[in-house]
């Protein structure tokens, strides 16, 4: 249920957002200066501008308070709300509006970008470091299926990410591919894995042509047998794009050649993600 409506959140959010900004913006132009609609055009357009640069300048992680961010929508919420009703008539709906912004960011930062818990119910033979990686299937850009013990003989990461329609999964994949030189340079075997549809996967194997594994987990078979799966994890209204409404939680696995977990990266953020450089410490720490 809380995963529904962290769905349902971060679909409408971004949406409010947009709106308030271009309220407020129509108002100022036409009527001039008023700190209520200042405060919240500031409020709005840090909201906005926040989640239109996850698509557009691609970053593979962000601070875990977004403080600049956090600080510039409190000036704007206190030019709203304080010098508003001093210097202003406070209309109670206008006001509203920015009081649901504000809770909403603080919701973002603190209940939609967290993962509580996730080893909990967890079984005991799933991922641990020092554990050799449980066996599980997948299949790859052609739809055959390929087992985990394939990889067995080389160092390997297996990136599991949420899907093409999450911004910053493609940065970090993007990242990673940047340094193929040196993964190769290793002998490592790179496995990206995604729940998505296989044609979203295909144009990724096809971008990024760099010997990379771009591997699906069909009804997030995986997931759900490493503990790493999310229910109802996808944007509300995605599904219009051929996804799937559960997903996988961010989740990075090295392993030596062996199949040995040498590595593990459950992070308890969606906007917090490990370098390429940690993987390559990593790897050079294999004997």
């Amino acid at each position: 249920m809380k995963n529904l409506l962290k769905s349902i959140f971060i679909s409408i959010f971004p949406v409010l957002a947009i709106y308030a900004m271009i309220v407020s913006g129509i108002y100022l132009f036409k009527n001039g200066f008023s700190f209520l609609y200042l405060g919240q055009l500031i409020i709005s357009t840090t909201i906005v501008f926040f989640f239109a640069g996850l698509f557009l300048i691609p970053q593979a992680r962000t601070s875990k308070n977004l403080t600049i961010y956090s600080i510039i929508i409190v000036i704007g919420f206190i030019i709203n709300i304080v010098l508003g009703s001093i210097f202003e008539d406070s209309y109670l709906f206008l006001s509203s509006i920015n009081v649901v912004l504000f809770l909403s960011w603080i919701a973002y930062l603190k209940w939609y970008s967290e993962f509580e818990s996730r080893s909990v119910g967890r079984k005991s033979d799933s991922l641990e470091i020092g554990n050799k990686l449980p066996t599980f299937k997948v299949e790859d850009i052609s739809e055959n299926i390929i087992s985990s013990e394939t990889f067995i003989g080389k160092p390997t990461i297996y990136l599991f990410y949420r899907g093409n329609w999450c911004p910053l999964c493609m940065a970090q994949i993007k990242e990673i591919a940047a340094q193929y030189k040196e993964l190769e340079k290793r002998g490592v075997t790179m496995n990206f894995i995604s729940p998505q549809p296989h044609s979203y996967s295909n144009k990724l194997a096809e971008k990024y042509n760099l010997g990379f594994n771009f591997l699906t987990d069909t009804d997030n078979k995986v997931s759900k047998q490493l503990g790493i799966f999310s229910e109802n994890g996808i944007p509300a209204g995605f599904q219009v794009f051929g996804y799937d409404s559960d997903t996988v939680l961010p989740t990075v696995i090295i392993t030596d050649t062996t199949g040995k977990i040498i590595f593990l990266d459950e992070t308890d953020n969606y906007r917090v993600r490990p370098e390429p450089e940690t993987f390559l410490r990593v790897l050079d720490g294999i004997k």
